[in-house]
């Protein structure tokens, strides 16, 4: 069994399990904010019971998220030794960075956002929220700024050779804004906007459908509908930047991601496909020169493909890769269908009385979801064969010394662990929402009427 595939699915499973948290916090986070903020200006109580009732499901996510975090920082350690070693001055910064301005940020504020509502003024508790908010957004941003320094290095020089050698920072800022982390972090930050905004809008659709708390969660799926349709358009121009960003600084996973192997030639722009990486052909439906035309807005430009690398300098899984692209562009192109369409049933007046739409809403939490996770894996595996873009390969990045087997025995007790941690979020969530927005006392009140 070879170690560097079994490394990396750990690290797969590892890192797509975690990060279905991290956006949920960040974009309830959002949700929260403009729920207090509309508490204060306008005193009405609806608010503030949202608020709290979303503040309950933040902190079974941010405590999920947290647990399941900690593991990849081991195995970094454990698994890919060589890796840690050539870019921990570039991760010990970054993650350093942080420690400090976010997660201690953000877990000082959920104190007082959880436990202070009757201890501090509204305008404070208003503030921790705010605090909370911003912490989790700046947690993705250094974690984006690490992983981007991997695909676009910048702000360092190389000490050492073979296995000892290491990239030092000699520009901290240059480090920080390496030509793609400014593109990707908005991308990551609209992810999880859309991410928290689709469970917001899942749940009261939910409560809609039963005809349960109706008042409250229509109030509460037009913020959240109000913040998922301009996210849904603006992920548009940061999606069209980003991929601008990897025409010029990794071709070779740009001609992946439309399955374009002519050395210099148009490209097209596949709306879904199926690559054969033998014959080099692509089946399809596709806009001809479509990609040329996003990227140089000229039909007839020439694009770099595949075939003007070597091979072993190019993703080796190029149907993966063009498979989990089109998966997130397809999703993302049917958000801004669905959110842009209930609006205009908002604006006629008959968005809640559409029993099928709200259906769809019930489910749709699951979208931004499987797109955040497609569009990773597209990144991730149209970087390889290289773990630093140009620099180290994937190949070489692995510890030494230990074995397929030990990291295929931690692995199945990462999944059985991990499928505990899913049953006990999904229970905790499950009851929150069956429980309902408001305290026992009020649902009582409720129940009799």
């Amino acid at each position: 069994m070879n170690v560097e595939i079994v490394a990396r699915i750990q690290f797969a499973f590892t890192i797509a399990f975690h990060y279905i948290y991290p956006p949920l916090s960040i974009g309830i986070g959002l949700i929260m904010v403009i729920m207090e903020g509309l508490y204060l200006k306008t005193g009405l109580k609806q608010y503030e019971v949202l608020t709290k009732f979303w503040l309950k499901i933040f902190a079974i996510t941010f405590g999920i998220g947290v647990a399941t975090g900690i593991i990849m920082e081991f195995e970094f350690g454990t698994n890919w030794a060589v890796y840690s070693r050539y870019v921990g001055d570039i991760f010990g910064s970054a993650l350093a960075a942080e420690g400090l301005f976010a997660f201690g940020l953000e877990s000082t504020f959920l104190g007082i956002l959880i436990f202070g509502w009757n201890r501090v003024s509204p305008k404070v508790h208003f503030i921790s929220t705010i605090g909370v908010f911003l912490g989790s957004m700046f947690s993705a941003v250094w974690i984006v700024v690490a992983n981007s320094w991997q695909q676009t290095p910048a702000g360092y020089h190389i000490v050492g050779e073979g296995l000892m050698a290491r990239a030092e920072v000699t520009d901290f800022w240059a480090m920080v804004f390496n030509p793609s982390s400014v593109d990707r972090v908005i991308h990551v930050w609209q992810g999880a906007f859309l991410a928290g905004a689709f469970m917001v809008l899942s749940v009261h659709a939910y409560y809609i459908r039963k005809g349960i708390f109706l008042e409250i969660s229509k109030k509460a799926f037009k913020i959240a509908l109000v913040v998922a349709t301009i996210v849904s358009f603006s992920q548009l121009l940061s999606g069209h930047s980003s991929a601008d960003g990897v025409a010029v600084h990794q071709p070779a996973k740009l001609a992946a991601m439309e399955g374009h192997y002519a050395k210099s030639a148009p490209a097209d722009l596949y709306l879904a496909g199926w690559v054969n990486n033998k014959t080099q052909e692509v089946t399809g439906i596709a806009v001809p020169g479509g990609l040329s035309f996003l990227v140089y807005q000229d039909f007839n430009k020439p694009i770099t493909g595949l075939n003007a690398f070597p091979e072993e300098d190019r993703p080796g899984q190029v149907n993966a890769v063009f498979q989990f692209y089109h998966i997130m562009i397809s999703i993302g192109m049917f958000l801004i269908a669905l959110t842009s369409y209930s609006c205009f049933l908002w604006w006629r007046g008959k968005l809640f009385d559409t029993k099928w739409l709200m259906w769809i809403f019930s489910f749709s939490v699951l979208l931004p979801q499987i797109a955040n996770q497609a569009g990773w894996f597209a990144a991730e595996m149209g970087r390889q064969p290289w773990i630093v873009y140009g620099h180290l390969r994937t190949s070489k990045g692995f510890s030494q010394e230990v074995s397929a087997n030990q990291i295929l025995f931690s692995l199945i007790l990462f999944l059985v662990v991990y499928s505990l941690l899913f049953a006990l979020f999904l229970y905790s969530l499950n009851k929150k929402i069956k429980h309902g927005p408001y305290d026992d006392e009020v649902q009582d009140q409720l129940a009799t009427i």
